[in-house]
């Protein structure tokens, strides 16, 4: 999976930095990725298992309510904006059906949906072990990466609690992985699909990557080539929207005309103060901002300036449409929980190859 001590910098010359071929491992075999993607799966099996019977996700947040009629009756079964998100509903729907009169006291629907969350937030633990292991150069301080990203409080009481941001999170971080790697073919795909899976993805992809982009030191035709898959990429997000907005609702819907009708109206300096006094945040970002914060220096600067400004914007979109207690928090932890849990491993395990390569050399290293 890591592969071997290349490094990619910006000018695109590969070399080997000898200071790692001591803890990058030999390449994982296909199997052994397997076997990690599948007990990171099982791990979010477990993590989420009180929603099955021991208590009812809709108990305690109403957005719950929403998802699960999305589950079993569709989009045109449930009032406002929250029948747009159709992915994770979509893809919880046939485990529901097979879950149906064969698990006992199990909720059917919550079962549905936890399957669908743990396919999406382990393949995102996934794809940061990898990120991980060419930003890092270290396969063992990945999988403690994305320990403390599956043991953050947002995954089992968010992310594994029949709602549906998983899928904004993974798309996001199919995002970074995308543009380490280079594929950035890849980007319009990864438009389209979390534009299914939340609108917020779209201005969110576009401020992300743009950012990237700009601070991106390569300035070749790679660079340009970027940019233009991001603009393909936006065209492909916003057009989703538009199109499946007016599909569910039966007439056209611009993405300017539902911006308009999100609008609060109220103050927006107080939907910030209460976005940042909101217990359900801090329930979050307790320990992973501060502990977070503290090496974000020494990981890729195009990573850190796109998650940092990408979350300026989810603090003032939520100020614009005054979300409701832990939306913030939710957002927040799409964009920058990946980047945060291993700026805290590079601070707890004062890793030794983080700190032997140059930001320049970090922030060019490639995904595998």
């Amino acid at each position: 999976m890591c592969g071997s001590a290349a490094v990619i910098d910006w000018a695109g010359e590969a070399r080997v930095d000898s200071s790692l071929t001591s803890v990058v491992p030999p390449k994982l075999a296909p199997a052994h990725a397997l076997l990690l993607w599948i007990l990171f799966f099982l791990i979010c099996l477990g993590l989420g298992y009180p929603t099955l019977n021991r208590y009812d996700p809709r108990t305690v947040n109403p957005d719950t309510e929403k998802y699960y009629s999305l589950v079993t009756q569709g989009p045109r079964a449930v009032e406002g904006h929250m029948r747009f998100r159709v992915l994770v509903p979509l893809l919880a729907r046939p485990f529901y059906r097979i879950a149906q009169g064969r698990v006992g006291s199990w909720n059917p629907v919550f079962a549905g949906l936890l399957v669908a969350n743990s396919l999406l937030t382990a393949s995102t633990a996934f794809l940061l072990v990898r990120v991980a292991c060419a930003q890092l150069g270290n396969y063992s301080l990945g999988l403690l990466g994305a320990a403390l990203y599956l043991l953050n409080f947002a995954t089992a009481n968010l992310r594994l609690a029949g709602l549906i941001d998983s899928g904004e999170g993974f798309f996001l971080m199919a995002m970074v992985w995308t543009l380490f790697s280079g594929r950035v073919y890849l980007l319009p795909l990864w438009g389209v699909l979390g534009a299914l899976s939340k609108e917020s993805f779209v201005p969110f992809s576009i401020v992300f990557a743009g950012t990237w982009w700009l601070v991106s030191k390569r300035r070749d035709a790679s660079h340009r080539k970027l940019a233009l898959w991001i603009a393909v990429m936006a065209v492909a997000g916003l057009a989703t929207v538009t199109l499946l907005q007016s599909a569910i609702s039966g007439q056209v819907i611009w993405p300017w005309a539902f911006a308009s009708a999100m609008n609060s109206r109220a103050d927006y300096a107080a939907n910030l103060l209460s976005s940042l006094l909101d217990r359900n945040f801090w329930y979050v970002f307790a320990w992973l901002l501060p502990l977070g914060l503290w090496r974000l220096h020494r990981l890729p600067p195009p990573w850190v300036w796109a998650s940092a400004t990408t979350v300026l914007l989810a603090f003032a979109l939520n100020a614009y449409y005054g979300g409701q207690p832990g939306t913030v928090g939710r957002a927040m932890f799409s964009i920058a929980g990946p980047l945060l849990s291993l700026s805290v491993v590079v601070l707890v395990t004062a890793a030794p190859a983080s700190g032997s390569r140059s930001r320049h050399d970090r922030a060019g290293a490639a995904a595998p």
